[in-house]
Order: C-alpha cells, then structure tokens, then sequence
C-alpha cells in the first residue's frame, strides 16, 4: 500500500526544508527569509547579468597579431618587388647579350676576310723537307744579297769619309780664310823686334827662374805668326796701346789683314778684355822710313773669333814690310794680348815691286 501525503504534510514540507537549510548555513552568513527565498523563482537572471567586459591583455595581444601580420605582409611585398626586379634585370642582360652576340657574329661573317691561304690538303714529309729546303737556298742568297749590299756601303763610307777627312784639313789648312797668309813664319815671315812694342813683364810673377828662355812662361811676338791658337799662347804687350812689324817673306800688295782672338766662352778669365779692339794698318817702303796708311779697323770681340779687314790699298802697292798699330783694347788696364795675325795679298817679283812702289799714297 502506497502511502500519499496528506494536506499537512505537504504543507509542511517547506518548512521542514527550509529548517535543514537554514541549519546548513555557516554561523554570521546572512539569512535570507521565506519571502525573499520564494521570490527567487520569479527573477530573471539573464536581465540581471551585467555585459560582460573586454580584458586590455587582450585587446594588446589582438594588436601585437596584427602588427605582425602587417610586418610579415611588407616583407612578402618587398619580396616579390625585388624578384620582379631582379627578372627585369635578368631580362635586359640577357638581351644586351644577345645583341653583341649577334654583332660579333655579323662582324666575323662579313668583316673577316676568308683565309684564301689555308693549306687544302696535308703534306706529306718529302714535300715538307724539299719546301725546307728551298727556302734555306732564298735565305743564302738573301744573306748574300745583303753582304754584298754592306761591303758597297762600307766602301761608299769610307770614300765619303775620307772625302770629308780631307775638306776638314783642307779647310784646317786654309784656317776658313781661304787665302794665302804671307804674315805666317813657315813661309819666310819674321818680327822686327826694334820697331815692335816690349813684352809685358808681369811683376808678381817675376821669379828667378823665369829670367830663363826655357822656364819662361810668357810668349815672345813670333807667336802671332804661327797657326797654334789657344788660349795663352799670345804675345803681351803692357798697356792698351802697341804696335808689331812684320818682314813678309818678299814684296807683297796687301790686299786684306786677318786677326784672331780665342772667344770670351774659352777665356781662362772669364771674358776678352785683353783683345784688341781699334788698331790702324801701315805698309812700310824699303827705307823702313815710309809709311803707307791703308786703313783703321776695329775688332769686335762679341762676332767671329776670325776677322778679315779689307785694305786701302788702291792703286796696289807692294811692301815688304806691314806695321799693325794697336790704339785700344777692351778694358784691360795692364796688358793687351795679340794673338795670330795674317797678311793677304799677291807676292810680287823683285823688279815688279820695284815698279809697283811708286810714290806713298
């Protein structure tokens, strides 16, 4: 039999329940009451509830997703523009080269000659030493060809040297005057010391071993009638004012008068102040009394070392004696150096000079 709860029992069930829960509760916990525990069905919880909040961890990791997307997104993109890039170059590199390819192939099918002298065919070891062979014999021959060719231009060498050997003496002999010299002492010429100025004697070098002719080191006038001219071997006169007679080898019409001085670029002095500069010429009679002027020059240390003056002597006359008077010298205040003179003109016969002297002009 099944037992059924009456009225009462289930009037008091709450109760009962309420006490078990109510027994339950921990000591100082709130007690809710009867009214309030049976309003709790009728709440609606879900109205209730608050909306629930987005934490800031998350929101700064959403952010940190996205930043990182973006990074991984540029670097796809600079990626891809650099393969595209990359291909351009690609692209134009392999078409310059193309293009050179082809201009070089043009150039060698049509710039190239062809080789018109390539051999056709191989040759065999008989045809190569005969080929050997005659090539040698040509070079022989060349080589003779090429003696025979040295000994003719050895020989024109020689010719021609020896050509030019003698102009040079020649020219050497004629000391580039190219007229004969009768002032000149291997042909007969001498000094007449008593007409002509004394030597320059210098004081300071007056040594006892220089009164000796062998140890003396100045020069006596014979020196200007010889060809040896260098420097020092001059004669010195003191002073700038002097003069030098000359015996000619025989009656001559003096037609020109040479003097020579070295240049200034060989001086031991460093200049020519010594050399003569205004001198007069004379032709002396055979009295040795008369003299003849035939002309004043001057010599000009900065032209020629050789200088040839022409004579006035028209109508010609002859003398056998010519006197160069010295007037000045360059600025040397103790001495004057002469060094070579010459005499030029045309040697007469002894009854022709006779003839030929007349009366001084």
């Amino acid at each position: 039999m099944r037992w059924k709860p009456t009225a009462e029992a289930c009037a008091s069930e709450p109760q009962r329940a309420d006490r078990l829960w109510r027994g339950n509760q921990p000591a100082g916990s709130p007690v809710v009451s009867e009214e309030q525990f049976d309003l709790l069905p009728t709440l609606d919880l879900r109205q209730e509830m608050p909306p629930p909040r987005v934490s800031k961890s998350f929101l700064s990791l959403l952010l940190r997703v996205l930043s990182v997307l973006l990074s991984l997104v540029g670097d796809v993109l600079v990626i891809v523009y650099r393969e595209v890039c990359s291909i351009r170059f690609l692209l134009t590199a392999l078409s310059l080269l193309s293009l050179f390819l082809a201009a070089l192939w043009w150039g060698l099918l049509y710039l190239v000659p062809p080789l018109e002298n390539e051999p056709k065919e191989m040759l065999t070891l008989s045809e190569y030493h005969e080929r050997v062979r005659s090539q040698g014999q040509q070079l022989q021959q060349l080589q003779a060809q090429l003696d025979k060719l040295h000994k003719e231009v050895s020989s024109v060498r020689a010719a021609n040297s020896e050509r030019v050997a003698k102009l040079v003496f020649q020219r050497l002999n004629e000391d580039f005057v190219r007229k004969p010299d009768y002032a000149l002492s291997s042909v007969g010429a001498s000094i007449d010391l008593e007409k002509t100025s004394h030597d320059y004697e210098d004081a300071n070098t007056a040594y006892f071993w220089n009164r000796f002719s062998f140890w003396n080191y100045a020069r006596p006038p014979t020196v200007i009638l010889e060809p040896d001219v260098f420097p020092g071997n001059c004669w010195a006169f003191e002073g700038d004012q002097g003069q030098v007679v000359i015996r000619l080898p025989g009656r001559v019409q003096l037609s020109d008068i040479t003097l020579q001085h070295p240049p200034p670029s060989v001086a031991h002095t460093g200049g020519a102040n010594s050399a003569p500069r205004d001198f007069a010429v004379y032709g002396l009679q055979v009295d040795d009394e008369t003299e003849v002027f035939l002309g004043k020059f001057t010599f000009d240390v900065e032209k020629s070392e050789i200088q040839t003056f022409h004579l006035q002597n028209d109508p010609p006359t002859a003398f056998p004696k010519v006197k160069i008077q010295i007037l000045s010298n360059w600025g040397h205040p103790r001495f004057t150096c002469l060094y070579r003179v010459r005499a030029h003109g045309m040697r007469t016969s002894e009854g022709a000079g006779d003839s030929a002297t007349g009366e001084p002009h």
